[in-house]
């Protein structure tokens, strides 16, 4: 698929000037700095040195000191304390961090997992009905329960008290909970609004800590979830949430819990430093497996393992569920491709939806995930379950998922998300109109270039300027991730040094070595996923331009830099 590549603007100047003298690096970097918004000495020892110590007072979320109160009051009076979390990554890690909290200073505490083919997303009765059960009076509810105005009541009546912590968006009501932390409530004043549903219990915890004057480094043993569900959810990696997950790497990288290190192991990553982008293509699929192909309760039961054995036994369930996963979603994807492949009408619409009520409920997400980076358009894609069509959507970049979905509240039984990704229900006799608004809205707002993938480009460079010490420099934007994306230089009139080949199970990729004419000879080894077409092209000698990331590559105990390359464009003729 033809891609458009947008070249950034430069940053000011003057600024960039300025801190090419203060900081002593090249040109390009300072530019880098200048577009994450970073002008001056101070801001960039701020970014490439964050502190635990600047996070925001957890008390100016609105409800914060309702929260500690109500949580003060259960844990001074022995009151059991359900914590309740949705299935995915986000969920179970926050579920695991205040259980794991809580357990340690021997508070009555336990958890519940809502089932996915049971319950369905957010609170459910029967989680409240299991807190009556247990003599539970006080429910901690994790990543969900910004619109559980119906549950909230309920748990009410029967003397159950809600404290939530969410960060999805909020209906029309807010429930009448004990506390509501949401930091995208309309009425809190929280400076930061991009928390993951667990940095929203991490605050609880945070503030919570402060009052009862417990160790701020207590909660340091937290940070290698915190950092999972940042990566896993993909949110913003600025402001707060780069604090947190630069921490938790940390943590994640020298000690981490057992149930994280039993996947790490299972996952091939025990032997090299943990990246954001590790967590989200290797730890995050396995944790959200259990919850997908079975039981979130499996997840929570890894992470907050206290031996080994109960560890590695869990990581092998996770690891099995994740296998069956893999093996589903790519039946399924295949399935949607060849109906959109088959269908005229379907590849002529801005939108895609999709509907098999034998599809598998937890792998619709990341089949619609499949389906915008195949065809780049919103994908929802639909099963039954309940007696209802239930699904996911996502989106592509300049289309608001979320607020198109809002505006068919009419026609659905409950929705909820975020810009990019959704989750939506409705009655089957709702489907066709639904589709059709859906491609309505989308018409109204997706323009004909919207419909092209475009690659963003930060800098134009050439190779003789990636040095040892350039990529040093480089490293410490990290960690990357929305908001603070790995940057993608630009090289214009590359040619392959001879060595290259095709790799892959299909052959579908390039490995090869890069160098410029009229520049130092330096060989640059790259790696092209999905460009097998121009082997013979680049194998006559002509030149080519080429967009990537650079990272290090290791193998064999030898690490050396790599580009990673995104793009390629046969060059233009001088």
């Amino acid at each position: 698929m033809e891609k458009r590549w947008i070249r950034k603007a430069d940053g000011d100047s003057q600024v960039v000037a300025g801190l090419v003298s203060a900081l002593s690096v090249e040109r390009t970097l300072a530019n880098l700095l200048v577009q994450r918004g970073i002008s001056t000495y101070d801001e960039a020892k701020a970014f490439f040195r964050p502190q635990l110590g600047d996070l925001h007072d957890p008390f100016l979320m609105k409800d914060m000191d309702k929260a500690v109160a109500r949580l003060e009051k259960a844990v001074d009076s022995g009151e059991k304390i359900l914590i309740y979390g949705d299935y995915d990554v986000d969920g179970t890690t926050a579920v695991s961090a205040i259980y794991s909290f809580f357990r340690a200073r021997h508070v009555p505490v336990s958890y519940f997992i809502p089932e996915r083919y049971i319950d369905g997303y957010g609170v459910a009765y029967r989680g409240i009905d299991h807190a009556v059960s247990e003599g539970a009076s006080l429910i901690i509810a994790l990543d969900c329960g910004i619109k559980a105005v119906e549950k909230v009541a309920y748990a009410k009546d029967r003397g159950v008290d809600f404290i939530i912590c969410d960060h999805h968006l909020p209906g029309n009501a807010i429930p009448e909970a004990a506390a509501v932390l949401d930091p995208k409530r309309p009425d809190c004043p929280y400076p930061y609004k991009e928390l993951s549903g667990c940095g929203v219990g991490y605050k609880l915890l945070q503030a919570f800590c402060q009052r009862r004057n417990i160790p701020a480094d207590t909660l340091s043993s937290l940070l290698d979830l915190v950092v999972v569900s940042i990566a896993s959810d993909i949110v913003p990696i600025t402001g707060e949430n780069r604090v947190l997950a630069y921490y938790g790497l940390h943590r994640l990288n020298n000690t981490p819990r057992r149930g994280l290190q039993a996947i790490m192991r299972r996952s091939g990553l025990h032997e090299h430093p943990i990246a954001i982008d590790d967590i989200v293509f290797r730890i995050g699929p396995r944790i959200n497996a259990a919850g997908r192909m079975e039981s979130g309760k499996t997840a929570v039961d890894l992470l907050t393992a206290e031996t080994d054995k109960v560890a590695d036994e869990m990581s092998d369930i996770v690891n099995d569920r994740n296998n069956d996963r893999k093996n589903v979603d790519r039946s399924i994807t295949l399935e949607a491709i060849n109906i959109i492949r088959q269908d005229a009408q379907l590849q002529a619409k801005k939108t895609i939806v999709l509907y098999n009520p034998e599809w598998l409920k937890g792998v619709v997400g990341i089949v619609a995930s499949r389906l915008v980076e195949t065809f780049y358009r919103p994908a929802i894609v639909l099963t039954e379950s309940g007696g209802l069509i239930t699904g996911s959507a996502r989106s592509i970049p300049g289309f608001d998922l979320h607020q198109a979905i809002e505006a068919c509240a009419d026609l659905l039984a409950n929705y909820g998300g975020h810009m990019y990704a959704a989750g939506l229900t409705l009655k089957a006799e709702n489907l066709e109109p639904f589709m059709n608004r859906f491609e309505e809205i989308a018409n109204g707002v997706i323009s004909a270039d919207m419909l092209i993938p475009q690659v963003e480009i930060d800098e134009e460079v050439n190779f003789s300027e990636i040095t040892p010490k350039f990529y040093r420099i480089l490293k410490q934007l990290q960690p990357f991730g929305p908001g603070n994306m790995s940057p993608v230089f630009l090289t214009r009139r590359a040619y392959s040094n001879g060595n290259m080949r095709l790799v892959g199970v299909d052959s579908e990729h390039l490995r090869l070595e890069l160098i410029q004419e009229d520049a130092p000879y330096q060989p640059m080894p790259a790696i092209a996923f999905g460009q097998a077409h121009f082997f013979d092209y680049i194998r006559s000698g002509k030149p080519i331009d080429v967009c990537y990331t650079i990272s290090e590559n290791l193998y064999r105990g030898n690490t050396t830099l790599q580009l990673r390359i995104k793009d390629i464009k046969r060059s233009e003729p001088l």
